[in-house]
C-alpha cells in the first residue's frame, strides 16, 4: 500500500518523507515575522539575530558552485533500503560490526536513524582531487536533480557553471560539492564528545580546512596532523619529493581535554616531573590489577611487570605499597584521594599507562579513564608513535593477500594511533570511505586489551579495473568475488580477524601465563548488507498504481525497520516469533506480510509490546483495521 493511504485511514507512520523541518517550524512559532509568504525575510531575521542588516557587506565563509545543491542532497530522503548478505557476512549471530555496501551518501542517511549522536570516532581517507581520478560516487548536479530536490530559480546559465565545474578535472567545486552533504551527515552521527579525522593531501587541505570550519564550526577545530609516508617517486615529482600528507581533525564540541590525553575526573592536574624525568607514584597493592600485554607476571616477594619501556614496580613500605616508576600526569595527592574512594589501579605494560575505574570488583572493562605517557604530536611517524610509512601498509596487505590488492592504503597503526586517542573499550568508529578495510582492522587489532570497540564501515561497489589493478581483479576472479573494491575490503577483514586470532591463540598458549591473564579473542566478525532500491509507487499512463519492489527476503526487510524505526541496535539479531513475518528484539515487535498473520498473532504482539508493521507488503484489510490505534507503519 501508499504511504499517503495508511495516513488518510488513521495509522501512525514511520519514515515518511514529510519530514518535519524542525528549524523552519520554531522560526514560525517563535519569529513569524522572519516568515514573509513562505520566504525568510533576511533583513528580520539578521535583526532577530543582532546582526548587521547592511546588505552591501559581504560575510566570510567558503562559497563553490553547487553549494546549495549539495546542502539539498544532505536533506534528501535516500531511495535506498539494505539487504542482509549472509554470504559476504561472518559470525552474524554474534558480531557487533556493520560493513555496508553501496554509495555512502545513502549510507549514512539510513544509519542516521539510529545512530545518530552515538559515534565516538570517525576516520576517513576520501578520493583525493587528482586529474587522474575517476570518479565514481553518482552524485547527480543537473536539470532533473535539481527538480527532485524542489530547488528554484536556477537558470540555464547556473546549471552550464556547474556542468563545467564538475567535468573539469580536479575541480575544487565538484570536489567540495560531493564532500559537502557527506561531512554534513557525519557531523549529524558524531557523539557530543566525538571527534573527526580526516586524510588529505594538498591539492584540497585549504578548502577543506574552510569546509570543515562551515561543517563543525571553526571552534572545534583540534589539529591538522602530518603524517610521513613514503616519499613521491621523482619521476612523479615536479619541484619537491612529497613526503607528507595530512590528518584533519575536529570534535563535535570542543572540550577541555588536551588531545584526548588527558582526561582526568580529577579536574586539571599539574604534571608530576617535567615530562621528561622518571617519577614516582605509590598505591596499595591491594588496589592494583595487572592486564599484561607483551610482558611477564613473576611470583615473588613483589609483583614486577616486564615492560616495553624503563618502568618498575617494585616493594616500598613493608610489602604493602608498591611504588611505579614513569611517566605521569598526575600528583601524589590526586592519587592518594583515589586511593580513598576506593579507586582499583589497573597498570598495562604496553607503551606504559595507568587506568584507573571505580567498581567494588576487580574486573577489567570499561576503564572510567586513561592516562597516556605523554600529549601527542602533529607530527605522526616513526619517532612519534612508532607509526608506519604506505610503503608498510602495502606490505601488509601483500602479506595477507599474496599480492598487491590495493594502493594507497593507510598503515594499521596509523588508524591505531588516532582511535587510540578518543576511544575507550565500548565506542563505535565508523569510516564510510572504507577502501582495504584498514579501520576494521585497527580496531580488531585495537580489541586484543579486550577492549569491545565496534566499526561501521562503508563502501562503494567501485568496479575494479583490469587493466589498471590487474592483480586486484585477477585475486577476486580466482577466489569467486565479484570484481569491486568492497569484495577487498571484506575478504581483507575476513583475513586479518582470522591472523588475530592465531596470534591471540598463540600468546595465551605460553606456559608463563595465569589463565586471568589470558586474552579474549576479539569480535572478528561483521554483518554485510548491500545497498538495493526502495521499493517505489508507479504510476502508469492509465493512472494505475503499483509498487516496484526488488525480491528481498523477510529478514532484510525486517533490519530495514529496525534502520529505519531507530530504536533497537541494527547489530542484534531479531527473534523469529512466527515465520517469515513477525520479529522481536526486546519488546519491539516488527511484522512483515502482515497479511499472513492471524488476528491473535496481532494482539499478542500488542499485549508484550510496541508492534511496527512494514507498509510496502501490508494491505489496509479489515484485521489491520482493528488495531490502527496499536501500530506504527513504517515506510
Amino acid at each position: 500500500m501508499a504511504e499517503q493511504d495508511f495516513i488518510k485511514a488513521g495509522f501512525t507512520v514511520v519514515g515518511t518523507k514529510n519530514n518535519e523541518n524542525k528549524l523552519l517550524s520554531f522560526l514560525k512559532e517563535n519569529y513569524p515575522n522572519v516568515i514573509r509568504d513562505t520566504e525568510i525575510n533576511l533583513e528580520e531575521l539578521k535583526t532577530v539575530l543582532g546582526l548587521p542588516i547592511d546588505e552591501k557587506v559581504n560575510g566570510y565563509g567558503l562559497n563553490f558552485v553547487g553549494r546549495n545543491f549539495a546542502r539539498a542532497k544532505y536533506a534528501q530522503k535516500t531511495e535506498k533500503e539494505l539487504r542482509l548478505n549472509n554470504t559476504l557476512s561472518k559470525n552474524i549471530d554474534i558480531t557487533e560490526n556493520l560493513v555496508l555496501k553501496g554509495d555512502n551518501l545513502d549510507s549514512l542517511k539510513i544509519l542516521k536513524n539510529h545512530y545518530s549522536g552515538q559515534v565516538k570516532c570517525i576516520y576517513i581517507d576520501p578520493p583525493y582531487n587528482t586529474e587522474k581520478d575517476e570518479f565514481v560516487y553518482p552524485d547527480r548536479f543537473d536539470i532533473e536533480e535539481a527538480e527532485v530536490l524542489g530547488l528554484a530559480n536556477l537558470s540555464e546559465s547556473d546549471f552550464a557553471r556547474m556542468d563545467f565545474s564538475f567535468k573539469t578535472k580536479k575541480s575544487h567545486n565538484g570536489w567540495l560539492a560531493f564532500m559537502y552533504p557527506r561531512l554534513l551527515l557525519a557531523r549529524d552521527l558524531l557523539s557530543n564528545d566525538g571527534a573527526i579525522f580526516i586524510s588529505i593531501d594538498d591539492n584540497e587541505q585549504a578548502n577543506l580546512k574552510l569546509l570543515c570550519d562551515d561543517v563543525f564550526g571553526e571552534e572545534n577545530f583540534v589539529e591538522i596532523f602530518s603524517w610521513t609516508k613514503t616519499a613521491t617517486p621523482p619521476a612523479l615529482s615536479h619541484k619537491s619529493r612529497k613526503t607528507n600528507e595530512y590528518i584533519l581533525c575536529y570534535e563535535k564540541n570542543k572540550n577541555s581535554y588536551k588531545y584526548f590525553g588527558e582526561e582526568l575526573d580529577g579536574g586539571d592536574q599539574p604534571l608530576l616531573n617535567d615530562g621528561n624525568k622518571v617519577g614516582h607514584l605509590i598505591i596499595p597493592k591491594e588496589k592494583i590489577k595487572f592486564n599484561l600485554e607483551d610482558g611477564v607476571y613473576q611470583a615473588g616477594t613483589y609483583h614486577r611487570v616486564k615492560l616495553l619501556e624503563t618502568i618498575e614496580i617494585k616493594d616500598k613500605v613493608s610489602n604493602k605499597d608498591l611504588s611505579i616508576e614513569g611517566r605521569f600526569k598526575w600528583q601524589q595527592s590526586f592519587l592518594n584521594k583515589e586511593i580513598e574512594k576506593g579507586t582499583t589501579f589497573i597498570v598495562k605494560s604496553k607503551k606504559f599507562s595507568v587506568r584507573f575505574q571505580r567498581f567494588e570488583d576487580e574486573s577489567y572493562k570499561t576503564p572510567t579513564n586513561h592516562i597516556r605517557d605523554k600529549i601527542i604530536s602533529p607530527l605522526l611517524d616513526k619517532e612519534n608513535g612508532n607509526i608506519d610509512t604506505n610503503e608498510t601498509a602495502s606490505s601488509q596487505l601483500e602479506d595477507l593477500f599474496g599480492s598487491k590488492v590495493f594502493d594507497f592504503s593507510k598503515p594499521v597503526s596509523l588508524i591505531k594511533y588516532l582511535i587510540n586517542f578518543l576511544v575507550n573499550d565500548d565506542e563505535i568508529i565508523l569510516d564510510f570511505f572504507a577502501g582495504s578495510g584498514t579501520t576494521g582492522h585497527a580496531v580488531m587489532e585495537l580489541n586484543k586489551d579486550g577492549g569491545n570497540r565496534r566499526y561501521i564501515l562503508c563502501q562503494i561497489d567501485e568496479p575494479i579495473d583490469p587493466a589498471k589493478k590487474k592483480e586486484a581483479y585477477d585475486f577476486c576472479i580466482a577466489n569467486n568475488l565479484e570484481p569491486v573494491i568492497s569484495s577487498i575490503t571484506i575478504e581483507r577483514l575476513k583475513r586479518a580477524g582470522d591472523k588475530i586470532v592465531k596470534d591471540v591463540e598463540a600468546e595465551n598458549s605460553k606456559n608463563e601465563l595465569f589463565e586471568e591473564d589470558k586474552k579474549q579473542v576479539p569480535d572478528i566478525g561483521f554483518k554485510v548488507f548491500d545497498s538495493v532500491e526502495a521499493p517505489k509507487l508507479k504510476v502508469d499512463d492509465k493512472g494505475q498504481i503499483s509498487i516496484t519492489e526488488n525480491e528481498t527476503d523477510a529478514l532484510s526487510r525486517i533490519y530495514n525497520m529496525v534502520f529505519t524505526v531507530g530504536l533497537d541496535e541494527p547489530t542484534q539479531v531479531p527473534e523469529e516469533v512466527v515465520k517469515d513475518c513477525i520479529y522481536k528484539i526486546g519488546n519491539h515487535y516488527y511484522i512483515t506480510n502482515s497479511e499472513k498473520i492471524t488476528s491473535d498473532d496481532y494482539s499478542n504482539a500488542i499485549k508484550n509490546g510496541k508492534v511496527f508493521i512494514d507498509g510496502w507488503t501490508a494491505s489496509l484489510n479489515g484485521t489491520l483495521q482493528n488495531y490502527k490505534e496499536d501500530v506504527k507503519i513504517v515506510f
